[in-house]
């Protein structure tokens, strides 16, 4: 038999009839329908106060989550070294270049360069963001900070 879209059937056992109550005694579900004799239980909406207490302990029991998780984008840390290893002389360092070197990730908005390391080269710094220190040694070794 072929596979098309107006032969296809659900899995045997994954349709179930809703069980229809309060149709007569001789179904077995006349009568009360279910819902045994008198009482709270009975009632429509009845019968649930455990359950939420219940809930309410579970809920009590689980550790919240404390503190604060600030959305702000943090730049980037780069460091000299890495500027020194992958750029040359007279190059001009933007987050454009940095990311073709590798240096930050795709998702990354902001970059900032550390003073970690020597620099010997001359580079041009545009658009990204320099601690003090790295700007002294940017123009120490005579680039420019844009």
């Amino acid at each position: 038999m072929a596979l098309l879209i107006h032969t296809l059937k659900p899995a045997h056992g994954a349709k179930h009839s809703k069980k229809k109550v309060g149709r007569g005694n001789a179904s077995g579900h006349g009568t009360y329908s279910g819902h045994g004799g008198k009482g709270q239980t009975a009632r429509s909406g009845g019968g649930r106060g455990l359950k939420l207490k219940a809930f309410k302990r579970q809920m009590q029991a689980t550790p919240k989550l404390g503190g604060f998780k600030s959305f702000k984008t943090k730049p980037t840390e780069v460091y000299l070294a890495d500027l020194e290893l992958k750029f040359n002389a007279g190059d001009t360092v933007t987050l454009v270049t940095l990311l073709e070197k590798k240096l930050i990730k795709t998702k990354d908005r902001a970059a900032k360069i550390l003073s970690t390391g020597e620099l010997t080269k001359k580079l041009t710094i545009e658009g990204v963001k320099c601690t003090a220190t790295a700007t002294e040694a940017i123009k120490k070794a005579g680039g420019t900070v844009a």
